[in-house]
């Protein structure tokens, strides 16, 4: 992938907490296709998608949001999460929503590729197979790792603690 391009997503989130203590329970999706079958590790994402120097990135994560969850964007604040630069060199920005959403309810957008490679035979697979609300905790070891930042900073605002800024 080349140092320019640039994803946008949004990150569902809904708040959780005992003992006075809050903290984050986060929205993410499995990515589809069968480079990513059978994997879990490092296999899940932020709902997200590339966008091009003509589209603004909230836009971008707004469009992408609703094509791979076939649903329309809850309402609400977007906090935003600030940049982290992906292994590939690509460029991610994220918002975080808090709202519910029932896991059943999605409708996931799909993409087609020729599979298996070189076939010629053309095979439609969903963007993302599977989402789940997760604990920081467990979304640490599911995310890819360039995308682990966003809860961090996430769990870090909702806590109210000094490390809330999208820049650390």
């Amino acid at each position: 992938m080349s140092a320019g391009k640039r994803s946008a997503g949004l990150l569902l989130f809904r708040t959780t907490g005992t003992g006075g203590e809050r903290d984050v329970e986060v929205l993410i999706g499995h990515m589809g296709g069968p480079f990513w079958a059978g994997r879990e590790a490092a296999a899940w994402s932020v709902p997200k998608g590339e966008y091009g120097p003509d589209e603004e990135p909230a836009a971008a994560a707004r469009r992408e949001f609703e094509e791979e969850l076939g649903l329309p964007v809850p309402d609400g604040e977007w906090l935003p999460l600030g940049e982290s630069r992906q292994r590939s060199g690509k460029t991610v920005t994220v918002w975080a929503v808090q709202a519910e959403l029932e896991v059943a309810s999605v409708v996931p957008g799909t993409f087609t590729m020729e599979w298996p490679r070189g076939s010629g035979v053309q095979q439609e697979f969903p963007e993302m197979d599977r989402f789940a609300w997760c604990t920081p905790e467990q979304a640490d070891g599911l995310l890819i790792a360039g995308q682990r930042i966003f809860v961090k900073r996430l769990r870090a605002q909702v806590r109210g603690e000094a490390a809330a800024s999208p820049e650390t």
